[in-house]
């Protein structure tokens, strides 16, 4: 089991090794707290998902195991959305439209079909916990690069707290704006695909 969990971190990440589950990942991650945020959200639908269909696996039938698969998601989905709605109003508001869009993420339904379809629950779980701490540590990272560079804070919570400020009040007003802009996003995962695939080549 542990090998499951920590190959869902490294070896299967969804966003440097699979490159999937990017819409996310480019469009939210303005800020650590945004990264966070739809962090946990993956992880909570990923874990209790797989638990389900975990469960369910022997009796779901094979030709309508996907439309199945996308009930269950569907269902955690709309907790997940509700209660952020209800606890956490600003950050679903920063998230917007892309947490309701989880529901057809391509990787959640990837460990549906691919792994806790054809295996026993723990072994789910844990699966479903690797794939979305590994996500969710991606997203914090692209966050905090776009975050610092794009406006000079780091961990602001809108409303709550204005964030550390990393290189003093000037590089504050004077940051790159960029970063926070679509085009940060590309360039904070680029940054961090080099740098995970030139730790892997001079391992």
């Amino acid at each position: 089991m542990k090998q499951t969990f920590l190959d869902g971190i490294i070896k299967n990440n969804m966003v440097l090794v699979l490159a999937i589950g990017l819409c996310p990942a480019l469009a939210v991650t303005t800020s650590a707290y945004n990264g966070i945020g739809m962090g946990m959200a993956v992880i909570f639908v990923l874990v209790f998902s797989n638990l389900l269909i975990s469960l369910l696996r022997n009796i779901i039938p094979k030709n309508l195991r996907i439309p199945i698969f996308i009930v269950i998601i569907s269902t955690f989905v709309t907790i997940v959305d509700y209660t952020m709605q209800a606890y956490v109003p600003p950050l679903s508001r920063q998230l917007g439209v892309f947490v309701p869009l989880i529901v057809v993420n391509c990787g959640i339904l990837g460990r549906a079909e691919g792994y806790s379809y054809k295996h026993p629950p723990h072994y789910s779980v844990m699966d479903g916990l690797g794939i979305g701490l590994g996500f969710t540590i991606i997203l914090f990272l692209m966050g905090t690069i776009r975050e610092i560079l794009g406006q000079g804070v780091w961990l602001s919570i809108p409303g709550v707290f204005p964030g550390f400020q990393v290189f003093g009040e000037a590089f504050t007003n004077s940051s790159v704006i960029l970063m926070i802009l679509p085009p940060g996003g590309f360039l904070a995962i680029a940054l961090l695909m080099g740098l995970f695939n030139h730790i892997r080549m001079h391992k």
